[in-house]
């Protein structure tokens, strides 16, 4: 594999994808990056359900960039759905991050659910814009 393929954040989404793939538990894998654990039971202008701020954050340090294109984070991956176009609620999204699908890893376990709330929410609210 060419040196540097993969940088910054994506290394560690790189690592956990790859930690699930082949069973790994949450034990075994890398902590979370500050981003993810900081963001825990805060609360912003979102409201105490999480969303706005947090969830767009957790969106970032998660990794979820690097598989998802979501204009209002900047990112333009290609690997999972477009959520700009397939603009999912906030249910789903929640389903989709605590379960996994596909080639997407379940979160259950290395996100708290009021991160994985916060997270479906920034998504789906970003996703309408």
């Amino acid at each position: 594999m060419p040196a540097d393929l993969v940088k910054g954040d994506d290394v560690d989404a790189v690592a956990a994808y790859v930690g699930q793939v082949a069973g790994a538990g949450p034990e075994a894998q890398a902590a979370p990056s500050p981003g993810v654990a900081g963001s825990q039971g805060g609360t912003t202008s979102g409201g105490p359900a999480g969303g706005g701020s947090d969830g767009k954050q957790i969106f970032a340090s998660a990794g979820c960039g690097s598989c998802h294109m979501l204009a209002d984070a900047g990112s333009s991956g290609t690997v999972g759905p477009n959520l700009n176009e397939s603009k999912p609620s906030v249910e789903l999204a929640v389903s989709r991050v605590t379960n996994g699908m596909g080639a997407m890893p379940a979160f259950k376990g290395q996100l708290s659910e009021t991160q994985v709330r916060a997270v479906a929410k920034y998504v789906a609210e970003a996703a309408r814009k």
